[in-house]
């Protein structure tokens, strides 16, 4: 992918956030505060997911959905950060609608489309189905395509580790997986199949753009063990919406030590420190949902509105107390707040 006619984005190990669709009171869309959004976390190190879970996409128009892509990359190349690659979630309820939405993805700037399995006739697509289902997708996207293991956003289809490796030897377009199952074993025997010379050499990836088939978690709570002990290559997380100078700085203390010839103890004890705070915090905002990080942002970043598309409700002012005086979110929110001043 090239950005300014200059500029090559490669996909590779890193921290994501999903960008949540900001809008306002009448839920229409807030391009402003999306795309100020985007480049505030983009600066801090923590690369942009667009039209994904968090994002509302199924909430979304096709026109929306774009428009958000579009908006994205214009901003972050407007702010000089061209080598910033954006995924983007292109899932829709047929195989002929997911790849319309990946080819409108690649004209509106993005890099890599993230595919999550249509599970309203979940019953149906057993592994065949899925492994079907990908090869059709990846081979008609222009971008390059990562799995999205979503159990609860997709009628309950949990892939295991047999069908994605079968998904990721039999197509080279595919270029990664996030698993949002929270499945560390599965985590681990994919990695054990994909993050190893052979697969390279037996399996090259078709794009230059994601050359490499990468592994991420899908929560900030196992980000350490997975990139240490898993050979993860980082994370897509919710979380990163609200502490990404946290979170990319627990990302770099990890991979340091996943590649390091003699890992650093103080940097293991940093990163052990940090990842205790990230879990307990990330507990705390997938109990608050969409509307809780929108509404975290709104109080303490003065975003506009607090806003989620019916039929989701809006946060439930009664419940701040809990999330803002948890221990885990007041410390890390301490550490962020020092690591931005930075």
């Amino acid at each position: 992918m090239v950005a300014n006619g200059t500029s090559k984005r490669v996909l590779k190990a890193g921290v994501w956030a999903p960008i949540p669709a900001f809008m306002d009171d009448n839920e229409e869309l807030d391009v402003a505060t999306f795309r100020a959004h985007v480049v505030r976390l983009a600066k801090a190190g923590m690369a942009p997911v667009v039209n994904g879970s968090m994002g509302e996409a199924h909430h979304l128009t096709a026109e929306e959905r774009t428009t958000l892509i579009r908006e994205a990359r214009a901003a972050l190349d407007e702010a000089g950060l061209t080598d910033t690659v954006i995924i983007a979630g292109t899932g829709g309820n047929s195989t002929r609608a997911t790849i319309q939405l990946s080819k409108l993805a690649a004209e509106a700037g993005a890099d890599i489309a993230i595919v999550i399995p249509p599970g309203y006739y979940s019953g149906a697509l057993a592994a065949p189905a899925l492994i079907q289902f990908f090869k059709d997708v990846s081979s008609a996207s222009p971008l390059p395509v990562m799995i999205y293991n979503y159990p609860g956003a997709a009628g309950g289809i949990d892939m295991d580790s047999d069908t994605v490796q079968a998904i990721a030897d039999a197509c080279p377009n595919v270029c990664g997986i996030k698993l949002t199952c929270g499945a560390v074993g599965k985590l681990t025997r994919i990695t054990a199949h994909t993050a190893v010379a052979g697969f390279a050499d037996a399996a090259p990836r078709q794009s230059a753009a994601a050359p490499q088939f990468i592994t991420l978690g899908g929560f900030a709570d196992f980000l350490l063990p997975s990139i240490v002990g898993g050979r993860a290559h980082g994370a897509i997380m919710g979380l990163g919406n609200i502490f990404p100078h946290a979170l990319a700085h627990l990302f770099e203390l990890s991979h340091r030590i996943a590649t390091a010839d003699a890992p650093s103890k103080t940097d293991l004890l940093k990163a052990q420190q940090l990842q205790d705070l990230a879990s307990e915090a990330d507990q705390s905002f997938a109990r608050a949902g969409i509307a809780g990080t929108k509404w975290f942002l709104h109080k303490h970043k003065g975003y506009p509105s607090k806003r989620v598309r019916r039929p989701l409700l809006d946060f439930d002012d009664s419940r701040a107390d809990s999330l803002e005086n948890a221990r885990g979110v007041k410390a890390f929110l301490e550490i962020e707040n020092a690591l931005a001043k930075q």
